[in-house]
């Protein structure tokens, strides 16, 4: 027999959703048959399935070990155990900037994906699940039915701050605030030449589906999939040949600063699909092998309820060190 005790994490929906993540590989019509005969029964009395789940609620499942196990799967890092799974990486590779009860800030390097793109991929999920699991903030029995996971994505060579929920409440806590645009998301950026003061740039984003790349149009033309695009910059340091940026994005489309700087002459260094390739080709040769892109500082607003404690809360995340490199004595310890 298993017995299964409602979390916070679980609470807020249907009972049969709950059954269909712990015993992931069973047929939907095993599970009303054993509601049917008793077989499953939520605290203590038969149940139909359909019934909003709340905390502290007890799902008995009166199956043996072998059907249980047989339905479930694997979780996370239990491969090489006998089971099929993925492995869990190394939690090291990727920095925790802040983490409480229910979020983690991270910084993600270069190279690493946000997000899966293919089920064989390790991303940024599967370091914060094994990061997780380290520290004991949860089990991996717990994975079975809750999967903490990342709230904003970056581009595979863009560096910088992940947001990740731990619980149900920070993850959808989380998504709302980047939803509504609410929190704000600064980036840092090293661009093709001289550039001064502020600007507030506006156009359409124009996306080529075969080359998965977006250009920039001032304005909206007919028989055109568009989305429009708001990014403001402002200039924190130049040498003549280089400027460092901080940028605030006010949409948040695929590639938008990327394209948006390009598309004004000045294109992120490193950058191989927007860049300048002959200026990417001479900075080479001194550490320069992505786009030099950082999400550098989130800014929350004034957050009520659980998540109050935020309210005003800034955040940031150190860049690569080729920054400090071309950029030598600049502070990226707060707003500059």
């Amino acid at each position: 027999m298993k017995e299964i005790t409602v979390t916070k994490n679980e609470a807020g929906q249907r009972a049969d959703k709950l059954l269909a993540k712990y015993l992931k590989e069973a047929p939907k019509s095993f599970f009303y048959k054993m509601m049917r005969k008793k077989n499953i029964v939520l605290n203590g009395k038969k149940m139909q399935g359909n019934e909003i789940l709340q905390v502290g609620d007890e799902l008995k499942l009166f199956l043996s070990d072998e059907t249980v196990e047989k339905f479930q799967g694997s979780v996370p890092g239990e491969a090489g155990k006998g089971k099929r799974g993925e492995t869990l990486p190394d939690p090291k590779k990727l920095p925790v900037l802040y983490e409480d009860e229910d979020i983690v800030l991270l910084n993600k390097p270069v190279g690493m994906l946000s997000q899966k793109a293919q089920p064989q991929d390790i991303s940024a999920v599967e370091y914060l699940l094994a990061h997780l699991l380290e520290n004991g903030s949860i089990t991996r029995e717990q994975l079975r039915s809750f999967r903490p996971s990342v709230c904003n994505r970056l581009d595979r060579n863009t560096t910088g701050i992940l947001i990740a929920g731990k619980s149900l409440a920070g993850l959808q806590t989380m998504s709302e605030l980047l939803r509504d645009r609410s929190v704000h998301k600064y980036y840092c950026c090293i661009v093709k030449g001289k550039m001064e003061g502020t600007q507030h740039l506006k156009g359409y984003l124009v996306k080529d589906h075969t080359t998965n790349q977006v250009r920039v149009s001032k304005e909206l033309t007919k028989n055109e999939e568009a989305q429009p695009i708001e990014t403001k910059y402002r200039v924190i340091t130049s040498d003549g040949n280089l400027t460092l940026l901080e940028v605030l994005l006010l949409t948040g489309r695929s590639h938008q600063i990327r394209a948006h700087l390009s598309s004004i002459g000045h294109p992120i260094l490193g950058d191989p699909k927007y860049g300048d390739q002959g200026l990417n080709t001479r900075y080479k040769s001194l550490g320069v092998k992505h786009q030099l892109l950082h999400a550098w500082r989130l800014e929350f607003p004034n957050v009520k309820g659980e998540f109050s404690y935020l309210s005003g809360k800034i955040f940031t995340a150190p860049p690569p060190g080729i920054f400090l490199k071309l950029f030598p004595g600049q502070d990226f310890s707060s707003k500059t």
